[in-house]
C-alpha cells in the first residue's frame, strides 16, 4: 500500500485582510462610484471622497444624477485600485448602502476634501463659467455604508518577478 499523494503547496493568498483593505481605501487617490438608474443600469463614476469610520464620504451638488440615483435606490458599491502591470494589480470592492445627508457634515467632507486633495484641484477662475456655477452650489452628502463584503486582491502578493 502507498502513502497517500502529499497535498499540493498552498499558494499565497492576495486577500487583504479588512484592517488592509481600508488602508488601501484611505490610501486612494480616487474612488470608483457604483449607483443604479431606475432600469437597473450600474452607473459608475471616479470622484473625490474621505474615509471616516470605515465610511465613504462624499459631497455633490443637489442635482447631481447620483444623488437622485441613490435616493431611488440606495443599494451602491465602491471600488479603489492602484497597479499598472498585472503583478502589481491591488484592489478593494465594497458594496453596501448609501445614504444622503445635508447640515455641518457636508461642510466637514468638504474641508476634509480640500485637504486631501488640495495638489490636485483646478482652480475655480480657470473653470468655464457653466461649470464653475455648477460646483458653487450648496452640496448634499453621500455617505456609503458597506456591509460586511470585502472583496480584495494584491498580486503582488504572489512575489512575481
Amino acid at each position: 500500500m502507498s502513502e497517500p499523494a502529499p497535498p499540493p503547496p498552498r499558494r499565497p493568498s492576495v486577500r487583504l485582510s479588512p484592517d488592509e483593505a481600508w488602508e488601501a481605501i484611505e490610501a486612494a487617490h480616487t474612488g470608483i462610484f457604483t449607483s443604479m438608474r431606475r432600469d437597473g443600469t450600474p452607473i459608475s463614476l471616479p470622484l473625490w471622497f474621505v474615509v471616516e469610520d470605515r465610511k465613504i464620504w462624499l459631497s455633490t451638488p443637489p442635482g447631481a444624477k447620483k444623488v437622485s440615483r441613490v435616493r431611488h435606490n440606495p443599494r451602491c458599491s465602491f471600488l479603489v485600485e492602484t497597479g499598472e502591470r498585472w503583478a502589481e494589480l491591488k484592489a478593494v470592492h465594497l458594496t453596501g448602502d448609501a445614504h444622503l445627508f445635508e447640515g455641518e457634515k457636508v461642510a466637514w467632507v468638504d474641508a476634509a476634501k480640500d485637504k486631501k486633495y488640495a495638489a490636485f484641484k483646478t482652480a475655480r477662475q480657470s473653470m468655464p463659467t457653466e461649470t464653475r456655477q455648477h460646483y458653487e452650489v450648496p452640496k448634499v452628502g453621500i455617505c456609503f455604508v458597506p456591509d460586511e463584503r470585502i472583496v480584495s486582491w494584491d498580486n503582488a502578493r504572489l512575489d512575481l518577478k
